[in-house]
């Protein structure tokens, strides 16, 4: 029982899929096992996902409309070298794409802008115009009565302040009179709410990430069962953002573009083996990458803002005509993996993987400085701002398998998966909480230095409370997410050499 012939088989089925669809916005897993291979390594692969994610509007919203599969089909590739350079030095090159988020609301529903979208829950906006209105002292009234017909420069003639005070006595003293002046003005202050619809976005909320990796490792074999690896980590990320839909309240018409930028980490390992029985075992532990991505953000309901009285012309201005860099650091993370042979041509694997989602957290500068003033409004009561993303919990993944030599041309495997999910409630942008799965593997060997490899994963997808980014860390949500799946395919070559 060689562990070049029965691990390798386990290891190279079941990797193309390992994790795929993960809490957050975590995707590749990571997996260092092409670095631990025997000799000299190649393997190059491709994993696709096609998940279903629907739901239902709920709690906050005014709604209980149905809310179309907003999870779009995606894929990425890997590919892995490793070298034996020497008897106790090897050197290996990974790449992965092990970050990121493809999804798109359709349909009707409150992640999609209609006619009958506002810029506010129609109960604030009422309350809005009823505190305007309440605000204003009689002659207010009555100036702004007189303006709605003849305009405001008619007051400053001698006839206009003439029927000023004559409309004044009548207002203060008939209250037939009141009552059609009172009329008038709300229903002017209603007219002006109403106009903030001009500026709300088109179309739907959608969100797109990118993040692409590559690992430099270096490996010291002092004796043939220890590996002491360590290595620098490159990595991009780039994304886009846009909000829209009753959800999205002040922010309906936001969007973002986060620039490809670059940042620099490391990783670090150890893993001891024992050939002879197929033992293996390694802890893996990858930094935090701190980025700061250039960000073009534009936020077309800001003169809304201003309609509504939130904010001052300047303000607006002084927000809109400011772009700055975005601070995104993408997580740390410790994996484990352990096989161990359990009979002839028989091994068993688990995974289990660990990710700081916990500390992850994005605010770009437009949408913060208005968080800012939105988060003063008794019903969003965050008076220091939010976040646009923020986790609540840390990721727990694991996987567990058995995997068996066939003959010398075949080998298989079947797994379990489980992933905890990075909170609940959680981000509308990501509404699932972890997962359950069972995944197939199977590999074909047309000679011992070449395979081809293939697996399938069935994801059944946690239920999960959507909300918006002002809900953050409170129990309210706007949507619920539930009974969802996924399914996962993987095809990989590998040489040995």
């Amino acid at each position: 029982m060689r562990i070049n012939k029965i691990a390798l088989a386990v290891m190279t089925t079941c990797m193309p899929i390992t994790a795929l669809y993960a809490a957050a916005m975590d995707r590749s897993g990571q997996s260092i096992t092409p670095f631990l291979q025997p000799n000299n390594y190649f393997e190059a692969g491709i994993s696709i996902l096609d998940p279903t994610v629907e739901g239902k509007e709920a709690d906050v919203s005014a709604t209980r409309r149905d809310i179309e599969d907003m999870g779009n089909d995606y894929y990425f590739p890997s590919a892995a070298i490793k070298l034996q350079l020497t008897d106790n030095i090897s050197f290996g090159l990974l790449y992965d794409q092990p970050f990121g988020a493809d999804v798109a609301y359709s349909g009707n529903n409150i992640f999609v802008t209609d006619s009958s979208t506002t810029i506010l829950d129609q109960k604030l906006l009422t309350g809005l115009i009823d505190q305007k209105f309440a605000s204003l002292t009689a002659e207010q009234k009555v100036g702004l009565a007189i303006q709605g017909v003849k305009g405001a420069d008619y007051l400053k003639t001698p006839a206009g302040q003439a029927e000023f005070a004559q409309t004044l006595q009548a207002y203060n003293n008939n209250a037939t009179a009141k009552a059609q002046i009172d009329t008038g003005v709300k229903a002017g202050i209603t007219q002006q709410v109403d106009a903030t619809k001009a500026y709300l976005g088109k179309g739907q909320t959608s969100a797109k990430v990118d993040t692409e990796n590559l690992s430099m490792i270096f490996g010291y074999q002092p004796i043939k069962n220890i590996n002491i690896y360590a290595g620098g980590v490159y990595q991009t990320i780039d994304g886009s953002l846009h909000l829209r839909g009753q959800a999205t309240s002040v922010y309906n018409g936001y969007d973002a573009t986060f620039k490809k930028d670059s940042g620099v980490g490391w990783l670090a390992g150890f893993a001891y083996q024992i050939p002879e029985i197929a033992l293996k075992a390694s802890v893996t532990y990858r930094s935090e990458i701190d980025h700061k991505v250039t960000t073009h953000e534009n936020v077309s309901s800001l003169p809304a803002l201003v309609g509504l009285g939130q904010i001052s012309q300047a303000t607006a201005d002084s927000i809109a005509g400011t772009q700055k860099k975005t601070d995104i650091t993408t997580p740390q993370s410790v994996n484990i993996d352990l096989q161990s042979g359990i009979m002839k041509d028989t091994v068993a694997f688990a995974n289990i993987r660990w990710v700081n989602w916990k500390n992850f957290a994005i605010q770009p500068y437009q949408f913060g400085a208005i968080s800012k003033i939105v988060g003063q409004l008794p019903s969003v009561a965050q008076p220091n701002g939010f976040n646009l993303l923020k986790y609540s919990d840390d990721q727990w993944n694991a996987t567990v398998g058995v995997g068996r030599k066939l003959s010398d041309q075949w080998a298989g495997n079947v797994s379990v998966g489980w992933d905890s999910g990075a909170g609940n409630p959680i981000t509308a942008l990501g509404p699932t909480e972890g997962y359950w799965n069972v995944g197939l593997g199977v590999q074909f060997s047309p000679t011992p230095q070449t395979f081809i490899s293939g697996g399938v994963k069935y994801f059944w997808l946690g239920d999960a409370q959507g909300q918006i980014a002002s809900q953050s860390g409170k129990k309210t949500y706007v949507a619920d997410f539930t009974d969802n799946t996924a399914i996962a395919y993987g095809l990989k070559i590998g040489y040995r050499f």
